[in-house]
């Protein structure tokens, strides 16, 4: 692919650059950056800039002029009092006021500006958006108002997206504010004022077969088509969600181009490959080979596609491929938090407040070459930071990730001071790092955030503000939670080992001291900043509460006091044990006691547990392997809705460790490995093949298997999995591993 060259040159801010207060903006031949120029300066600052035709003999100017250069490019010089924004058309130079509008700092009746300001910019890539589906899946965006939208929409640019997705044709939501359609219709118009692409995202989810339901399918396109007010691109995806073979999804697309092409003739058709095999992949690329369709724009690359590298080598020029990234989810999905502690994944779950800038800074740069944009997928306004992080990366993808982050900080927390600010944000993803007992720095972010809530009272009712503080608190309050219970567990632990009839009692009685809150005033605020956000920007972070369509949906609330131990499984085991006769009771009790502490010389790890898996091998980091392909990072299982009483470690799995190493062992002893996890585990030790004594393959129970003496006669073992083919299996159904004992015999 031949890449766009990129010229960006970002000035810091420094606080002896020009103050600005009386200042005119001149603009010929477009009023839509500056109009947004004068709207976002007035609303931070209080300064009405007078938009005219003509520059002023005297005073301070920003002139916008339209001048032959590349498409969206702008350029921007300093000249004595006057700064000039220069661009092709318009779609340039509201990116200039973009830049200028992220480059300013804010005060009361002022403006702040570096005393040379310049900028050459050339976009990287020609695709850079976003989709933004008002749909009832959404966490938040299915409460939004038209003029939601129609700010939100105007921030992207600002940021720099050209692409606006939208999802029409959805059932209503409890929160929508208008029809999905007339949203639809809405969003298109927008799209239209700054001068944005606009595209639909469209699945099939029923047979194609069905010729009523096809028929159907069909007529809501010509609604839809006659409507807009611009539509640049409709995406099919194969998959996530449909089912469809491209043999009947390449017929119904042709069929859909003709009344497409009628309304809007330059718009094209872009196919996801999601969930096809590597032979009906085939089959695509031989259709596309052999007719060469014109209504077609490109290949889409997203969740279960084939990789961005060998969708790139099929597929023949001209048409593009564009990526569809996930930045809106934290597990099960194609980005996953690498090696996230449980208690953020049990709590937190799947769509949380979620900046991580210098994790999908790496993703981006690792997959730029490859692709000629991306219109990421988004669930709700959570992932904010993300969207603007990749809108700026989308210009150029080597950018420096503070440097985005301090543009992000002053254009949306004008009052605060932008490294403190940006600081906080950088803070944030640093929290999900390593084991939560082991990251005092979660403390001292919350600090951080503390300070500055306290000193910038006038951003209360700014969302994103309210966001990072939501997580600030959730983070510090799930880390003492977690310290607390696990200290609960390990005392539970050693009563369970006191044989003198009272043991469950007593077990019991620790287990409850929990329910008296930790931080309760850390716990308050956390609810009451989740009123604030479903108020201000729609965010449903409770089912119950403010209707978020499931708990997968961001509902983050109605997770705050799970359990971070095993409490609910020993308390049903507790209740089995009772039935049982005084011997069994103290067998099954030791059992429970001796979980994770089994006799002296052996050793326990909980596998995917970033907090108790000292023995397994990590190959590689995210700094080489920033997608995560050749090292594996754990999943977690949602069983039950999130609210599962089973045993947390069984939650917890990867499908096998790169390796698990031991050193030190006693090389007189025997040694027994045992597993617990799901299906097949064929497991070496040394590189020898193990031939297990004990093989259960459902949740939770044992496989065992002996190790000859020889293979530990140098006090050293490493244990690795052989791979199965399972792709033949829903990933649900795919083997995996979730705890691993070497026991001393």
């Amino acid at each position: 692919m031949k890449g766009i060259l990129t010229i960006l040159f970002f000035i810091p801010l420094l606080c002896t650059g020009a103050v600005l207060q009386k200042l005119t903006i001149v603009s010929k031949d477009n009023q839509v950056a500056a109009q947004v120029l004068q709207e976002e300066v007035k609303r931070r600052t209080g300064l009405v800039w007078p938009i005219t035709a003509r520059a002023p003999e005297n005073g301070r100017a920003i002139i916008f002029q339209t001048i032959s250069c590349a498409p969206e490019s702008y350029h921007i010089h300093t000249t004595g009092r006057t700064i000039v924004v220069e661009a092709s058309g318009p779609r340039g130079l509201l990116y200039g006021a973009g830049y200028l509008l992220r480059m300013m700092e804010y005060q009361q009746n002022a403006v702040t500006l570096p005393d040379d300001l310049k900028a050459d910019a050339i976009p990287e890539k020609a695709i850079r958006g976003h989709q933004i589906g008002y749909r009832n899946l959404a966490n938040s965006y299915d409460g939004w108002t038209p003029e939601q939208y129609e700010q939100y929409i105007r921030d992207l640019a600002i940021f720099g997206a050209n692409s606006i997705e939208a999802i029409p044709f959805m059932p209503a939501s409890p929160h929508f504010t208008v029809s999905s359609n007339e949203m639809t219709r809405r969003i298109s118009g927008y799209c239209k004022k700054y001068e944005l692409d606009f595209s639909v995202w469209t699945p099939a989810t029923f047979d194609l077969k069905d010729t009523m339901k096809r028929h159907h399918f069909l007529m809501q396109f010509d609604t839809l088509f006659h409507d807009a007010a611009r539509l640049n691109a409709v995406f099919f995806p194969g998959g996530d969600p449909g089912n469809n073979p491209p043999q009947l999804v390449l017929p119904l697309l042709e069929e859909l181009a003709v009344p497409l092409k009628r309304y809007h003739p330059a718009a094209a058709i872009w196919l996801s490959l999601q969930g096809y095999d590597s032979t009906e992949c085939a089959f695509v690329y031989s259709y596309i080979s052999e007719h060469k369709p014109a209504w077609l724009g490109g290949i889409v690359v997203g969740p279960s596609s084939p990789s961005l590298e060998d969708t790139r080598a099929a597929l023949a020029p001209p048409y593009k491929i564009r990526h569809y990234p996930d930045i809106t989810h934290t597990v099960r999905c194609d980005y996953p938090v690498v090696w996230w502690d449980p208690a953020f994944a049990f709590t937190l779950g799947r769509e949380p407040v979620n900046p991580q800038p210098l994790y999908y800074a790496n993703i981006c740069r690792f997959i730029a070459p490859y692709m000629d944009g991306f219109i990421s997928y988004s669930d709700g306004a959570h992932d904010d930071v993300n969207k603007m992080l990749w809108s700026m990366l989308g210009w150029n993808s080597q950018a420096d990730v503070r440097d985005m982050m301090l543009q992000y900080a002053r254009y949306f927390f004008p009052s605060v001071p932008a490294e403190l600010a940006a600081d906080g944000i950088l803070a944030l993803e640093k929290n999900w790092e390593g084991a939560i007992a082991d990251n005092g720095g979660i403390t001292a972010t919350l600090t951080l955030w503390q300070q500055l809530e306290r000193t910038h009272t006038a951003l209360s009712g700014n969302w994103r503000w309210q966001m990072c503080l939501l997580r600030a608190y959730y983070d510090a309050y799930t880390r003492a939670r977690a310290i607390k219970e696990a200290a609960l567990e390990t005392e539970v632990n050693s009563t369970l080992l006191v044989h003198d009839g009272n043991e469950i009692n007593r077990a019991e009685k620790i287990l409850q001291q929990a329910d008296k809150k930790v931080m309760p005033q850390w716990r308050d605020r956390i609810i009451a900043l989740c009123d604030n956000l479903y108020k201000s920007v729609s965010l449903q972070t409770s089912v119950t509460r403010y209707k978020a369509t499931g708990p997968e949906r961001g509902a983050v609330l109605d997770f705050l006091d799970r359990p971070l131990n095993n409490r609910w499984w020993l308390e049903d085991k507790f209740r089995y044990i009772r039935t049982l006769p005084p011997a069994e009771q103290r067998k099954a009790l030791d059992t429970l006691g001796r979980w994770e502490n089994p006799r002296p010389g052996s050793y326990y790890d909980d596998i995917g547990n970033v907090s108790k898996s000292p023995h397994v091998v990590r190959s590689e980091d995210l700094h080489t392997d920033p997608l995560m392909r050749r090292s594996d990072t754990p999943g977690f299982d949602w069983w039950e809705s999130g609210y599962s009483r089973k045993r947390l470690s069984w939650m917890v799995s990867l499908r096998w460790p790169s390796a698990m190493r031991y050193d030190h062992l006693d090389t007189a002893a025997h040694y027994l490995v045992r597993i617990t996890g799901y299906g097949e585990s064929l497991l070496r030790a040394n590189g020898v093949l193990l031939k297990p004594s004990l093989y259960n393959k459902g949740t939770g129970e044992i496989k065992e298997f002996p190790v000859p003496a020889e293979i530990t006669k140098n006090g050293t073992l490493l244990l690795t999995w052989d791979n199965i083919d399972e792709e033949h299996l829903n990933w649900r159904q795919h083997s995996r591993v979730t705890e691993v004992w070497l026991i001393k015999l």
